[in-house]
């Protein structure tokens, strides 16, 4: 931890490997990729007091893997980030097939939607964002499989 100071906590859940009951985000960027996965894996009105909270991603998990569909993804994802997360300035937003190999740096921030195999997957989401909350700015990305 740096110096002791602790910004929330990590998502998905982990266990502490210093005395605290779950793992705790050490900075900002951190806490900000955090509330980003958060956001983007929660379902529209599974929050009772905040209905608007979350995305509709879980509903283009059978859709076609086409331009309309790729569009209301990527709307999906700008709009609900815009609303909440007003610091993160999204960059660009990739959609591949599943079955594309995004390279190297693929296994790092990639994140799946609740209680799906690996093969049921049909398309991974690459959202490259840059944090403005900082007096350096830092940028980073996620991929997610629907």
């Amino acid at each position: 931890m740096a110096n002791g100071k602790t910004y929330g906590i990590n998502f998905p859940f982990r266990d502490s490997f210093n005395g605290k009951y779950l793992d705790l985000s050490d900075n900002s960027d951190e806490e900000i990729r955090t509330d980003l996965i958060h956001l983007l894996l929660t379902r529209k009105g599974a929050r009772y007091f905040l209905p608007d909270f979350g995305t509709r991603l879980y509903e283009y998990i059978f859709e076609p893997l086409d331009g309309p569909t790729f569009t209301d993804i990527e709307a999906e994802i700008k709009d609900s980030v815009e609303k909440f997360i007003p610091n993160l300035v999204i960059n660009s937003i990739s959609i591949f097939d599943a079955s594309q190999e995004l390279g190297a740096t693929e296994n790092v921030n990639t994140y799946n939607l609740p209680g799906r195999s690996e093969l049921e997957y049909t398309a991974k989401v690459r959202i490259d964002y840059t944090i403005t909350d900082n007096v350096f700015n830092s940028k980073d990305f996620v991929i997610i499989n629907l």
